[in-house]
Order: C-alpha cells, then structure tokens, then sequence
C-alpha cells in the first residue's frame, strides 16, 4: 500500500558506520569491504522495515572511476553510489537541502542523517535534518532487533506446556483416534 506521506527519511553515510561499528569493521578486515557492505544493507534494511523508514544507504565513489549507480534494494531502502569525485557527505547535504522543502510542506516528517563526521553532523542540522551517531545507530539497530525477536518470539508462545496445546485440532484429532485405535 503506498503512503502519501513518508514519516522518515534515514540517510545512513555507508563507509562512515562500516569504519565505526566493530562488527562491520571486523568484517571489513576479515572479509574484505563487499562483505562489509553486504552486513550494513542487511541491517539496516531489517532496521528501516520495522521502524518504517524510508532509507538511503550512501557510498563514495570519489577514488573509483565510475558513475554513480542507485540500485534498489527494498521498496523502502536504496543503496547509492556517488559520481567519480563526489564523497557522500556531498550527497547527503545535497539531500538535506532538497528534503528540508518536504519537510515545511509537511510531506515528510523528519530527516535522520547517520554519520559521526561532526562537520556532516553541524551541516544536515543546519538544513533541519536530524543526526544520529554510528554508536546511536548500532543501539537502535540492535534494540529493534530485540524488539523483532520478542514480538515473534511471544506469536510463537504455545497456549501451555503440553504438546496438545500447541498443534491445531485438525493434528490433536487423529491424535486421539490413533490412542483409542481407530
């Protein structure tokens, strides 16, 4: 169901929370940068669904030589690769700047900007963006993820300790006829 409105948008600096989150940053160092990348998307694609972001995952491309790329991940989350020579901070205030107009004509409630460059932090503030750290991130990420568990986990509760009470009446039927031998 598409939304008119969109509640949030989460612009996450990609290389900025790898270098930040020891998880990502082990990764990156075991695995290499690709399975770094691969980790992030997932988390905060699992992130940006339960808290019904609208998100962007930015990463630079200022040392490659290639164009930009977006590729689409979720209906709600894009990954972005910026132009040769462009750094995602430069994208992200770019972003910022066209947001903020959304944001006074209601259209969009708040812009969150995940990144710990504390210039990048005082330049999406001054657009009306919201910043959130790698570290705050990493909690928030992590507390939806517990959040998610235990509201599956309690769906999943069987109605008591006996194995009857958690198979349907369909199963816990034949059961019975199997025991009186029918």
């Amino acid at each position: 169901m598409p939304r008119s409105i969109i509640p949030s948008i989460l612009l996450v600096d990609g290389y900025n929370i790898i270098g930040a989150w020891p998880c990502l940053k082990k990764t990156r160092d075991d695995a290499g940068l690709e399975a770094a990348r691969g980790e992030l998307v997932e988390a905060i694609t699992n992130y940006s669904a339960f808290q019904g972001y609208e998100t962007q995952i930015i990463f630079d491309a200022q040392y490659q030589n290639a164009a930009g790329s977006r590729e689409m991940i979720t209906e709600f989350l894009t990954v972005h690769y910026t132009d040769f020579g462009q750094t995602a901070d430069t994208y992200i205030e770019k972003a910022c700047a066209g947001l903020r107009h959304q944001i006074a004509q209601c259209l969009i409630s708040r812009v969150i900007v995940a990144t710990s460059d504390r210039a990048q932090q005082l330049m999406v503030q001054g657009y009306g963006a919201q910043w959130l750290s790698a570290h705050q991130l990493c909690g928030e990420v992590e507390s939806a993820v517990c959040r998610m568990r235990h509201r599956y986990q309690s769906k999943k509760q069987p109605k008591g300790r006996f194995l009857a009470n958690a198979i349907d009446d369909q199963a816990r039927q034949k059961l019975a006829q199997l025991r009186m031998g029918l």
